[in-house]
């Protein structure tokens, strides 16, 4: 029977708790109660930058993307829209969410330059944009 390395057993307790904060941090502080219009949650995105690209990828499952407002004014992107819930009051019952739902915005500060949407497109959850620098 093989001891078990103290060592090895704190690592795995600490990462443990970092995956639980992380789960905490999640729901806590990036998915709030929504209150008409204003957001409930903010995509994760993706912001890389090529030598005449920017390409931009958000995080969006569930969405439509009829049900995606994409607004560019100046430097800053703006992705917005609704996730509908999962649930019907009074008809199902609830194990868990952890996926967030309800209105959500993200606004982004492009990097310095003039940008141009070259084209958009919707797969497997995600949001991807591609735009054109100008000079």
């Amino acid at each position: 029977m093989r001891r078990s390395d103290p060592l090895e057993r704190m690592w795995l307790q600490a990462i443990e708790i970092l995956e639980r904060v992380e789960r905490c941090n999640r729901l806590l502080f990036n998915i709030r109660r929504s209150h008409g219009r204003l957001p409930a949650w903010e995509p994760p995105v993706d912001i890389v930058e090529g030598f005449d690209d920017l390409r931009i990828t958000a995080v969006i499952p569930g969405i439509s993307p009829e049900m995606v407002e994409v607004t560019l004014e100046g430097g800053m992107l703006r992705i917005a829209g609704q996730r509908p819930p999962p649930v019907m009051a009074g008809t199902t019952r609830v194990h868990r969410l952890e996926i967030p739902y309800g209105r959500f915005e993200r606004r982004i500060h492009l990097p310095p330059g003039h940008y141009e949407l070259l084209d958009s497109r919707y797969h497997c959850g995600c949001l991807e944009l591609r735009f054109r620098k100008r000079i």
